[in-house]
């Protein structure tokens, strides 16, 4: 069954069970948030949400890949002023499931603007969480390194003795650093807070993220040729951004509207665009 390159229409848990185990390499997708998205996906209540996600995690554990990787974009939803517990008792039960809660991501959302409500500030951020079947995954950790950055100018310029060998946490966390290994390198490892814009450009859909956010977990977790599934495709992001950097796609939503809008864009996009090298000096 030749099931890549396509977006698939209707509801993920049925469209996966014709798909093969161990399938997929990365999973990225942003799921209707509980009570969000009423008039495109009919909105799940904060207290069925998990489980309601379950049933189609069972599916992503069962597609994905023993070196996969899972990162769900997700949030908890504020309800008579207070943050739902929703998200984490889903990590907990997906974690009775088998999965590892291995990492947890931070987009910074640059360019949010302010706001209130009488007990809380407006949110510019979005939790990316990671989840994995076996604790040997693949990860192309140099594929998302950034520029050195200003901060070395002066701080490598002027190394203590501590500085030249590794200096143990004083907490005794077991954790240390060697600041002198950064010594001489253009590029360093980036934290796990992503800093990119808010998409501005709705593209008729009422959550759209910005083409660099998949692109970024895509480069950290697969490499070319690789498999990319969204089962949650809404208006085709993470296909755009797996044609991109030559991944192959695997696209589903239950919304017909949106199929066919990732589909044109699918269209226009294999035709209009060659795929991305991402040419870079040596890392150091």
């Amino acid at each position: 069954m030749d099931f890549t390159n396509k977006i698939y229409l209707g509801d993920c848990l049925d469209i996966l069970e014709d798909f093969p185990d161990d399938s997929v390499d990365l999973i990225f997708t942003s799921p209707p948030y509980a009570d969000q998205r009423k008039k495109t996906y009919g909105g799940i209540s904060p207290d069925k949400y998990v489980n309601w996600f379950l049933p189609r995690a069972d599916q992503f554990y069962r597609v994905l890949k023993s070196t996969g990787t899972f990162i769900l974009n997700i949030k908890e939803r504020v309800v008579d002023g207070e943050r739902h517990t929703y998200v984490i008792e889903l990590i907990l039960e997906m974690r009775k499931r088998g999965w590892l809660w291995t990492e947890e991501f931070m987009w910074h959302k640059k360019n949010s603007y302010p706001g209130k409500w009488p007990n809380r500030f407006r949110d510019n951020w979005e939790r990316l969480i990671q989840f994995n079947k076996s604790k040997k995954f693949n990860m192309y950790q140099d594929a998302v390194m950034v520029p050195v950055g200003d901060w070395a100018k002066e701080r490598l310029s002027k190394l203590s003795e501590t500085d030249l060998s590794r200096d143990e946490s004083r907490v005794g966390s077991g954790f240390g650093k060697n600041v002198s290994n950064w010594l001489g390198r253009n590029y360093v490892y980036p934290t796990n807070v992503v800093h990119m814009a808010t998409e501005c450009a709705n593209r008729n859909h009422s959550a759209v993220f910005p083409v660099d956010l998949p692109k970024w977990f895509i480069k950290l977790f697969t490499q070319a040729g690789d498999v990319v599934l969204d089962p949650f495709i809404g208006s085709g992001t993470t296909a755009v951004a797996a044609i991109q950097l030559g991944r192959q796609y695997v696209g589903i939503d239950i919304n017909p509207d949106y199929v066919e809008m990732s589909n044109s864009r699918m269209s226009e996009i294999q035709i209009s665009l060659p795929i991305i090298a991402e040419d870079r000096e040596d890392y150091q």
